[in-house]
């Protein structure tokens, strides 16, 4: 008898295990509560349910981008997957096609799970006896990709990927019941934005635009090919290393595959296979320290956007939960910084202190009625390199410490955590303001000694830089001269915990523990050096409180936004605490002082930049009084210096625009700026408000009524 019938009976029974075991899958597929529990059957199926409820709404993670106020330029972007959500109509149909050539030939025939594949699959790896081929289809490729990326454990992240039998049977019972709720079209569109294609291109248009630096609408077959190859392996194919051998093997395989499905004629795939595999990469940039050179100073401006946006309840519950969403959320986000503006600002600190300069000369310009910050500059480069720097001139930094200059992150301008800087005289303005909205008038006045005696004060004796400010003044000529002596009694007459109190009403906040004692409740009473200006202050925070009063007392919360897009293009927004829907990148604006005393605080503060005031007298003589000759229009402000001119400041606004700029030395705040470059604030702050509202009319500040002249 021969043996040859034997050895074919033989040859089958792997063909009819394969065949029985396919079987027994597609019984799990249809009747997957019999394949799991028996008890916990109805919990199962409902948990399949709402598992497949959600991969119908699943969205990957997308990247968020920064844009100039035009909307258009792109700043930088921000990203844990860079992936950009693109329609399957603008994407190459020759992309279409090769993604169900390399991955799924039958995507359009089978509802979910292929049998045929699943007993190919079978097949082969009982013949390998390991696992030489899977069974996949591109509908169970998508389900494991969105329980992914839906994940909020690190357990279910765990349960969608881990390499089991049961995760092989819920997906495919998964994908049955996707194809019933999504079409072919919908299932392939999301896989295409799913997929991972290797050097951080998450989807297609991450893949074409990082492999070829063009739209996945404008793909090739060949460049088609070549991306659908990728996904089986994306290090193992990957093109863009040094030896393109393996990629042009897998990217020919995939061509003979669209050829065999019919979408390539045998000519058109000879030409393609013949094809060598151009590269034009593209390397997308990432947080604030990517921003392009040539915007390089927007750095700082994005990373205040960045510190701004981690403390904003809108994005989430905890500062982690908010950067998570800055980085998936595919938000489009528009900043408020003016162009013009910008670059008055970086024009003139950079050219009165250098980059090496061990002292920071910076500048933030906010927009009065808005809060919204039109400029950030300092003479520093946005860099994370610090190798370049020179050393701490702080001698408790110790010998080896990199100082900030001329590259840093630090955020010298405010946003962050830094305390700043003492901001000396400019806190003048905080007692007189309380005091104008006490119902005290301008004219209020005071024979000012030189040295004064404060009895309120436990006997401090605060004395005024100069014998020729001694004398009788008003508001007008003691904040134009900048008295010392006339605002230490001005404050005894309001108290200096209300001042204290209306400076935190107008953005300031106190953070080092120094500043938190005096400004305590249990403290402020007594805290007479507040209106000479021994606390630290940020120049954002400065700015912004004195657009407040030129807004006629209307304080805005500091923003660097003008407009913020969800990822399909709708405002994004937030429920305030009293539960009234608001867009997030909206001024959020309160009235905290009245119109009439801010404008009379307003009518003062022109003493000081040589202005004349609507109602009183400056008394001769000013602090800044170049200021309004540069400016050219009606200009308000304030100088402010330390003790041995370690620090210097001015801040000065318009009704259209408000500056604050500083000079310190960040590293080491007892390194002395001087009185010789004192005036280099003044001039940055006047010569920004004059080259930023050039071309625009000349407004004019509202005058103070009767009452508040007295």
């Amino acid at each position: 008898m021969s043996n040859r019938p034997l050895a074919a009976a033989r040859r089958l029974v792997p063909l009819l295990r394969a065949g029985l075991i396919a079987g027994i899958v597609v019984a799990a597929v249809a009747y997957p509560v019999a394949a799991a529990t028996g008890l916990g059957a109805k919990a199962t199926a409902h948990a399949m349910e709402h598992k497949t409820q959600i991969l119908t709404s699943a969205l990957p993670a997308e990247t968020s981008y920064v844009y100039a106020p035009d909307g258009r330029t792109v700043l930088t972007m921000f990203y844990e997957e860079y992936r950009q959500y693109t329609k399957l109509a603008d994407i190459s149909p020759h992309m279409q096609q090769a993604i169900v050539a390399a991955e799924d030939n039958r995507f359009y025939q089978h509802r979910g799970v292929d049998p045929k594949g699943v007993a190919r699959a079978f097949v082969a790896n009982a013949r390998s006896s390991g696992v030489s081929q899977g069974a996949s289809t591109l509908t169970m490729q998508y389900v494991r990709m969105a329980l992914r990326d839906s994940a909020k454990t690190p357990q279910e992240v765990q349960e969608a990927t881990q390499q089991t039998s049961l995760r092989k049977v819920r997906e495919m019972r998964m994908a049955m019941d996707l194809e019933k709720e999504l079409d072919k079209d919908q299932i392939l569109e999301r896989y295409l934005n799913s997929a991972y294609f290797g050097h951080r291109a998450y989807g297609i248009y991450a893949a074409s635009e990082i492999f070829f630096s063009k739209a996945p609408k404008d793909l090739t077959p060949v460049e088609s090919a070549t991306l659908a190859g990728l996904v089986k392996s994306p290090s193992e194919y990957d093109p863009a290393s040094s030896d393109q051998k393996d990629a042009t093997g897998r990217r020919n395989y995939v061509l003979d595959r669209m050829a065999q499905l019919g979408y390539l004629s045998p000519d058109a795939k000879a030409q393609a296979r013949n094809e060598p595999i151009r590269l034009k990469l593209t390397h997308p940039p990432n947080d604030c320290a990517a921003v392009p050179e040539k915007w390089n100073s927007w750095g700082f401006a994005c990373d205040y956007l960045k510190n701004w946006w981690s403390a904003q309840p809108a994005f989430g519950e905890n500062r982690l939960e908010r950067m998570d969403k800055l980085r998936r959320g595919g938000y489009r986000i528009v900043l408020s910084m003016e162009p013009k503006i910008q670059e008055a600002a970086e024009k003139n600190v950079g050219a009165k202190e250098n980059t090496g300069s061990p002292f920071a000369n910076g500048i933030v310009v906010s927009e009065p009625g808005t809060g919204r910050v039109k400029a950030m500059a300092v003479n520093r480069t946005y860099s994370l390199d610090l190798s370049e720097n020179g050393q701490s001139s702080n001698p408790e930094a110790g010998p080896n410490v990199k100082a900030n200059y001329p590259n840093t992150v630090a955020p010298l301008l405010g946003g962050g955590d830094l305390p700043g800087y003492q901001a000396g005289s400019t806190f003048k303005m905080f007692p007189m303001l309380a005091a104008l909205n006490e119902g005290m008038p301008l004219s209020t006045s005071f024979n000012a000694p030189h040295r004064y005696r404060s009895e309120v004060y436990d006997g401090w004796a605060p004395s005024n830089a100069s014998g020729a400010m001694s004398g009788n003044q008003t508001m007008w000529s003691g904040f134009g001269k900048s008295v010392n002596t006339y605002f230490v009694w001005l404050e005894e007459q309001v108290g200096a915990d209300k001042a204290v109190r209306l400076a935190e009403q107008l953005g300031l906040r106190w953070r080092t523990d120094v500043d938190r004692e005096h400004a305590s409740p249990a403290k402020a009473k007594q805290w007479g050096a507040f209106t000479l200006g021994v606390s630290d202050a940020t120049p954002l925070e400065m700015a912004n409180a004195y657009a407040a009063i030129a807004a006629d007392g209307r304080y805005c919360e500091a923003i660097p936004v003008q407009a913020i897009y969800n990822r399909d293009g709708t405002p994004t927004t937030w429920k305030t605490a009293s539960g009234i829907e608001r867009e997030v990148a909206k001024p959020r604006c309160r009235q905290v002082v009245n119109a009439d005393a801010a404008r009379a605080a307003t009518d003062a503060a022109r003493c000081p930049t040589g202005d004349t005031p609507a109602r009183g007298s400056c008394g001769g003589w000013s602090t800044a009084d170049s200021v309004r000759g540069t400016v050219g229009r009606p200009v308000a402000g304030k100088t402010g210096t330390t003790d041995s001119t370690r620090s210097a400041w001015f801040v000065g606004y318009t009704p259209e625009l408000a500056a604050a700029s500083f000079i310190s030395d960040p590293d080491n705040p007892f390194n002395a700026v001087g009185d010789g470059q004192s005036q280099i604030p003044i001039k940055a702050v006047a010569q920004t408000l004059r080259d930023g509202l050039k071309g625009q009319p000349t407004r004019q500040f509202t005058a103070p009524s009767d009452r508040m002249v007295g």
